[in-house]
C-alpha cells in the first residue's frame, strides 16, 4: 500500500487455467452458429478463419491448448479483421457459456463489485502483464458480461 492511496481488491484467474470455470480454456461446451464448441478457446480460435475445413479441425482439437496452437497457425490466412473483431468473438463465446451454465454465471456474480485480472505475464493484450499495467481486456471482458448478467436479473 502507498502513502495516501488505497490498495484495491482484485480477483485474479489465468485465462488459459482449463481449471478455472471462467477461464477460457475451461472446457465448459455450448452451442454456437450451428456448432457444438467444447471450450470458448475453440471458439475463439475457430472463429480467427474462413477456411471451413480449418475452423472445423481447430474446432475438433482434442484440448483448448490445442485448439490455441492450431489457431497459431502461419499456414492459414486469418480474417483481415481479426484485431477489429477477436474482443466481440472472445465476449460472445463467454458470454453464451455464462448463459449454458448458470454456476458459471454465479461465479462471475459472485465477484461483486471488484475488478477482475488476468494475471498473465506475457500477454499484454489478454492479460494484466507482468507490471499489471497492461491492457487486460480479458478481465474487463468479464467484467462487463458481469454487468449484463446483473441487468439480465432485473
Amino acid at each position: 500500500m502507498f502513502f495516501g492511496k488505497k490498495e484495491k481488491k482484485l480477483f485474479t484467474l489465468t485465462r488459459t487455467d482449463p481449471e478455472h470455470p471462467l477461464a477460457s480454456y475451461a472446457k465448459y461446451s455450448f452451442e454456437l452458429d450451428g456448432h457444438e464448441w467444447p471450450s470458448v478457446e475453440h471458439y475463439y480460435q475457430a472463429m480467427k478463419f474462413a477456411d471451413m475445413d480449418y475452423v472445423e479441425q481447430i474446432r475438433l482439437a482434442p484440448t483448448p491448448k490445442d485448439a490455441a496452437a492450431l489457431g497459431k497457425s502461419k499456414k492459414h490466412q486469418k480474417r483481415k479483421d481479426w484485431d477489429k473483431v477477436k474482443l466481440i468473438f472472445m465476449t460472445r463465446g463467454t458470454y453464451i457459456k455464462c448463459r449454458t451454465y448458470p454456476e458459471v454465471a454465479q461465479i462471475l456474480l459472485n465477484t461483486g463489485e471488484i475488478d477482475i485480472a488476468d494475471v498473465s505475464q506475457y500477454d499484454y493484450f489478454w492479460g494484466s502483464g507482468r507490471d499489471m499495467r497492461a491492457n487486460n481486456a480479458f478481465g474487463k471482458m468479464l467484467m462487463d458480461i458481469r454487468d449484463k448478467l446483473r441487468e439480465e436479473l432485473k
